[in-house]
């Protein structure tokens, strides 16, 4: 083998590596969880969840799907997806209207991706899902009842 080819190897691994642990290059976009906002993790309804996320009014809308069970067997793991059609999403939030702590989950959604997460969260009974979206600073809100068979928050 000759060296050129020997140090083309090297510089290749090196490369790989590099890339590997997101060293070159920009950061692949992909939706990441908010810095953690401890007074709205232990709000407990929709309104003071929004005013902690830094939120005023919340409008109603139809570019927000929620897609959850109608019926969850277990509230301990309730898959829930939340795609929003709003132009310039910038995060979407998870609320569990009956839950200890009204928010379940948040992500934000970096510019030009397509908003839609998927999670499980946990439910302690029958309650209305709520996804809250934040695009252009304003938010959104739309909403999904789900009935649980057997709580997951303890009951």
């Amino acid at each position: 083998m000759s060296e050129n080819r020997r140090d083309f190897i090297k510089a290749s691994g090196a490369a790989g590596l590099l890339a590997a642990a997101g060293l070159l290059g920009a950061e692949p976009a992909i939706a990441q969880q908010p810095a953690r906002n401890k007074a709205a993790f232990e709000t407990k309804n929709v309104n003071d969840t929004v005013k902690a996320l830094g939120g005023g009014s919340v409008a109603e809308s139809k570019d927000i799907a929620i897609t959850a069970p109608d019926i969850a067997e277990n509230g301990a793991v309730v898959p829930v997806s939340v795609a929003s059609k709003i132009p310039n999403t910038q995060a979407v939030y998870i609320m569990v209207e009956k839950n200890p702590n009204t928010l379940a989950a948040g992500f934000n959604i970096p510019q030009g991706t397509e908003a839609s997460v998927t999670t499980r969260i946990k439910m302690g009974q029958t309650s209305n899902v709520y996804a809250v979206v934040k695009a252009d600073n304003k938010f959104f809100m739309s909403s999904k009842e789900v009935k649980v068979t057997i709580g997951g928050c303890g009951g």
